[in-house]
């Protein structure tokens, strides 16, 4: 156990995590240079893409450090969006130690801090790690004085490294070794205790579950079960994981590896449950363990009403690989058939909607997203919903409440008005700031979840000129007046449109809707009226002017009335087109809705 270290690395987004990843990997020589590519923990085209890590990625490298002693470093990669700060936290419970990293041009951003304190929570020993000194426009000197004045490290410490150019790699494999503690101590021969802090869906094995050994073993044979549904299987193998999973004949206390036992669905295996054996239980499940709840809702329907078998099967696939999307069957009288999904955040939802039009050639339809809200009733009863088509008439509500987030926004201090100005248009509640150096602030606000989810932190990048941080987490709910806004199309009401919004926000949300609407909707022989409407009363409208033909072309000279009447003749001919036309809205107008305001 003494030449064991277990660690993660964790970061801001882009700050170079995955690059890091890839040359510790390098020079461990656990891949040869042929099989090597970058970003190799990210198996997902989208990672790869948008440069962001979703599904965190273990692997064991082995390292022979300068005492000439053999050690594995078992790195516990991380996802780097706050959506999936609940699998950070798990990950992070199963190491000793993690590596800070901060970029040397950027400096100290928002979830650099919330990292550093989650960390922290779990009593981590943190060596920071200075990236990208090899840009121009790096400025160590600066950074150093950030990690000192903003995190409390100790600057001297702090190792200075380029992942890209591979500069600085074997200090960090060294300071692995010598600053990071090994597993403490736990007896081998103790009940099992294991955290699952991932896994994930294997076609030909089922799940793979991803673990952290406490204390005693386990072996390909051993009867196991999971604390928090008493869900008990068999091990068929165990073993480490190399890039390639390698079989081992057991692992023991302080090691992390893989475990395959035929286990059907990922959703048995919860993140941040723990593993005993069944028969010789240890006494109390590690802490921690919470259900991970989605927070933001929206409806999935195929483009043509043929393409619900295809999406419902590819949505059975994709479950098995993603435990946190929950979803169920829902209809629309515009779009048919479909789904409505819950999803851990706005990213979540892109990449879910991304992998089934990419990995399932799909073309979809997503409706606005939209939060929980708590309604209590007249009566006394309380109703959840998150669908703007189940709320309930406005008469019998006696009250509505709405999530709220703690939102810590770190910004160079030339930004705080706009800043301030964009928080306090979304309903935010400013509780407090505090410089963390002569020019740079956080900013702590308490904002409707509602708010943040529609476009806030692209208009965050936009007012700091990409300067400014966000990270956020779930407070509470408070009272709110909401309400549900209609678009109708030629007086019908289009329910996959519909969404619930605070009041004060309504008419805006519905000048957009309608706008955005008549610049998508085709033209017609006949005028089409966008509305937007709170129960009976209209509060937008937009018109689809209407192609006309010429049909006063072949009078030439002659009496005025003449035209009068071929102008009545074809305006009698155009109402009753209106009354029998129907109006296709396509795909691009349900999407065009969905964007920012001055998109």
């Amino acid at each position: 156990m003494k030449n064991i270290r277990n660690f993660s690395i964790i970061a801001h987004i882009d700050h170079g995590k995955s690059t890091l990843s890839d040359r510790l990997i390098q020079a461990t020589h656990i891949i040869s240079d042929r099989d090597f590519k970058d970003q190799i923990l990210d198996s997902m085209d989208i990672e790869r893409e948008r440069g962001i890590t979703i599904k965190s990625q273990t692997v064991c490298l082995p390292y022979t450090a300068k005492d000439g002693k053999d050690y594995f470093l078992n790195l516990i990669d991380t996802p780097g969006h706050v959506d999936f700060s609940y699998e950070v936290s798990r990950a992070l419970a199963s190491c000793e130690g993690a590596l800070l990293l901060v970029d040397a041009s950027q400096g100290v951003e928002a979830q650099t801090l919330a990292n550093l304190y989650l960390a922290l929570e779990h009593d981590l020993e943190i060596i920071p790690v200075i990236n990208k000194i090899d840009l121009p426009s790096a400025d160590v000197e600066r950074v150093r004085n950030q990690i000192e004045d903003d995190l409390g490290l100790d600057p001297e410490t702090a190792i200075l490294a380029s992942a890209k150019e591979g500069i600085g790699i074997e200090d960090v494999l060294e300071g692995t070794v010598t600053r990071l503690p090994p597993p403490s101590s736990a007896d081998p021969e103790a009940p099992l205790k294991a955290l699952i802090f991932d896994s994930h869906y294997d076609a030909f094995r089922g799940t793979i579950v991803h673990f952290r050994i406490y204390q005693g073993r386990i072996r390909p044979g051993d009867m196991i079960m999971f604390m928090s549904n008493r869900a008990a299987y068999k091990v068929e193998e165990v073993g480490l994981f190399q890039i390639d999973r390698i079989p081992q004949k057991e692992l023991t206390a302080g090691q992390v590896g893989y475990m395959i036992a035929g286990i059907k669905t990922v959703s048995d295996t919860r993140c941040g449950d723990t593993i005993t054996l069944k028969g010789q239980s240890c006494e109390i499940p590690m802490p921690g363990f919470r259900e991970t709840k989605p927070v933001v809702f929206s409806s999935v329907y195929p483009v043509a009403s043929d393409g619900y078998e295809d999406l419902t099967i590819a949505l059975e696939k994709l479950k098995l690989n993603d435990a946190s999307l929950i979803y169920e069957k829902d209809s629309s009288v515009a779009l048919g058939f479909g789904f409505r999904c819950g999803f851990l955040g706005l990213l979540h939802l892109e990449v879910v909607q991304e992998r089934l039009e990419r990995e399932y050639d799909l073309s979809l339809i997503l409706t606005a997203p939209s939060v929980q809200y708590e309604i209590v009733m007249n009566d006394g009863s309380t109703l959840i919903i998150d669908n703007p088509a189940l709320y309930p008439d406005p008469s019998g509500i006696m009250l509505t409440k709405e999530p709220f987030i703690r939102a810590s926004i770190i910004v160079p201090d030339r930004y705080m008005g706009a800043v301030m100005k964009l928080c306090l248009e979304r309903r935010g509640i400013n509780k407090n700031y505090q410089y963390l150096t002569s020019n740079r602030l956080e900013m702590i606000f308490e904002l409707p979840l509602a708010e943040v989810i529609y476009d806030f932190y692209d208009k965050l990048k936009t007012v700091t000129q990409g300067y400014g941080s966000f990270d956020y987490d779930i407070s509470d709910y408070r009272d709110t007046d909401m309400v549900k806004l209609d678009i109708l199309i030629n007086g019908e009401r289009v329910d996959a449109l519909s969404q619930l919004v605070h009041r004060e926000r309504a008419v805006d949300r519905g000048r957009h809707a309608c706008k955005k609407l008549r610049d998508e909707i085709p033209r017609q022989m006949f005028k089409i009226a966008i509305q937007g409407a709170i129960g009976g009363k209209i509060v937008s409208r937009s018109t689809v002017s209407p192609f006309r033909k010429d049909v006063t072309a072949k009078c030439y000279g002659g009496d005025i009335t003449r035209k009068r009447k071929l102008l009545e003749k074809q305006k009698k001919g155009k109402k009753r087109m209106k009354m029998v036309g129907k109006v296709m809205i396509p795909q691009a107008a349900f999407l065009s809705v969905l964007k920012g305001e001055n998109d």
